[in-house]
C-alpha cells in the first residue's frame, strides 16, 4: 500500500470536531500516540530488562500504527500528500549521508 492510498482510506476513519479545518486535534493525537509507543519501550526496558518481547512488540505496533493514522490526518488536514512527506524526508536524508552530515545538529544541514 502506497501512503497517499493508506491517507485517503484513512480518512474514511476520521471523525473528530471541525474535521477538515483542525490541524489541531491529529497533532496533538500524534503527540499522545508517540507517547504511547514510548511508554510501551519505557515499560520493556523496566519489565524486560530492554528485550521486546512478542506480546510487547504486537502492542508497540498497534500504537505505531495509531501514530500513521494521525500523521495522516494532519498531512491532510494541512493539505501535504503523506508520500511526498516521506519521499522528501528520504531526499533530505540521503543528501545528508552523502555530504556526511548525517549527525549533527540543525534543519539545514
Amino acid at each position: 500500500m502506497e501512503f497517499s492510498e493508506y491517507q485517503r482510506k484513512s480518512r474514511e476513519t476520521a471523525i473528530y470536531p471541525d474535521l477538515g479545518k483542525n490541524f489541531i486535534y491529529p497533532a496533538l493525537g500524534l503527540a499522545g500516540e508517540t507517547g504511547e509507543v514510548l511508554e510501551k519501550i519505557k515499560k520493556a526496558l523496566r519489565d524486560e530488562r530492554g528485550m521486546v518481547s512478542e506480546e510487547r512488540r504486537a502492542q508497540i505496533e498497534k500504537e505505531l500504527g495509531d501514530v500513521l493514522w494521525y500523521m495522516a490526518q494532519l498531512c491532510t488536514e494541512l493539505g501535504l500528500d503523506l508520500d511526498r512527506v516521506a519521499r522528501r524526508n528520504l531526499e533530505k536524508l540521503l543528501d545528508r549521508k552523502k555530504r556526511g552530515k548525517l549527525h549533527g545538529e540543525g534543519d539545514n544541514r
